[in-house]
C-alpha cells in the first residue's frame, strides 16, 4: 500500500511522528526508523518542535509534543458533543425536562450542551454557563469518582458530604433538591471515557413541583440509560 499523499514534506513529517509513537528517539534512531537522510530528519524534527508537535526529554531525545495532546482533547470534546446531542434530545423528550451535559473545568463545571424544553421553564442553564462544583447533582457526579485527596479538597464548602458521594458511587447516579438553586431539582449520571474515568455528567433539571423531592425516583433510569448510551458511543468512536 502506497502511504504517499503526494506532498513529500508532509509525508516525511508523518514518518517522524510515526517513529516517535514508539517512544523517545535520538536523531540517529529517527534516521534509522524513518529511512530519511540525517539533515532531513533533523530539519523536520526541529520544525515540528517549533510548533510543539515534537518536544525533547531530559536526555535531549525527541518525543511527541504537548500540542498533540491539546488537539486530542479538542477532538474528544467535539466527539463528545456530536455523540451527546441526539441523546440529550431524546432524554428531554422522554422525561419532559431540560437535559444538560456538564464537564469539569478546574473548580467549576461548565454546561457544554443542552436540550431545552420548548415551553415552560427554559434556559435554566444556558450552554457555556460555569457553575460551582460545590452544589448540584452534576457536581456530585463529577467529584464522586475523583482520587481521594482531590475528592476531599472538593468537599470544602460543598453542600453535600462524603457520605452523599459514597451513595452516588454505590447507586451510579445523583440527585439534588434545591441544592444549587432554590426551587430546582436535578438528576445526573456519569459519562465515562477511556479506562472508566468520569469525563462528563448528563443531567435533567426542572422545578421541584414537577421533579418532586425525590427526583431520582422519577428520572434516574432514563438519565443513567442516556449516560450509558453516550459512554458506549464514545467507546465505539475512539
Amino acid at each position: 500500500m502506497d502511504n504517499s499523499s503526494g506532498v513529500g514534506v508532509l509525508d516525511k513529517a508523518v514518518l517522524v511522528l510515526n517513529a516517535l509513537e514508539a517512544g523517545p528517539a535520538s536523531l540517529a534512531q529517527l534516521v534509522q526508523a524513518t529511512g530519511l537522510a540525517r539533515p532531513t530528519a533533523h530539519r523536520l524534527a526541529v520544525a515540528l518542535e517549533h510548533h510543539r508537535i515534537v518536544s525533547r526529554d531530559t536526555q535531549g531525545r525527541f518525543v511527541l509534543g504537548p500540542r498533540l495532546s491539546e488537539l486530542s482533547t479538542a477532538a474528544g470534546e467535539d466527539r463528545l458533543l456530536a455523540v451527546a446531542s441526539p441523546v440529550l434530545t431524546q432524554l428531554r423528550d422522554t422525561t419532559g425536562e431540560s437535559a444538560q451535559l456538564y464537564r469539569r473545568q478546574g473548580d467549576e463545571r461548565v454546561c457544554v450542551a443542552a436540550a431545552e424544553r420548548s415551553s415552560g421553564l427554559r434556559d435554566t442553564v444556558p450552554v457555556g454557563s460555569a457553575l460551582p462544583m460545590t452544589a448540584g447533582s452534576a457536581a456530585q457526579i463529577l467529584l464522586a469518582w475523583e482520587e481521594p485527596d482531590r475528592l476531599h479538597r472538593g468537599l470544602r464548602g460543598a453542600k453535600f458530604t462524603a457520605a452523599t458521594l459514597a451513595s452516588v458511587r454505590r447507586r451510579g447516579w445523583a440527585h439534588s433538591v434545591g441544592e444549587r438553586e432554590q426551587g430546582v431539582a436535578s438528576v445526573s449520571a456519569p459519562i465515562r471515557g477511556n479506562g472508566g474515568k468520569v469525563i462528563a455528567s448528563v443531567s435533567v433539571s426542572g422545578p421541584i413541583e414537577r421533579l418532586t423531592r425525590a427526583p431520582g425516583r422519577l428520572h434516574a433510569v432514563p438519565v443513567v440509560a442516556a449516560a450509558e448510551r453516550i459512554t458506549e458511543a464514545m467507546r465505539r468512536t475512539s
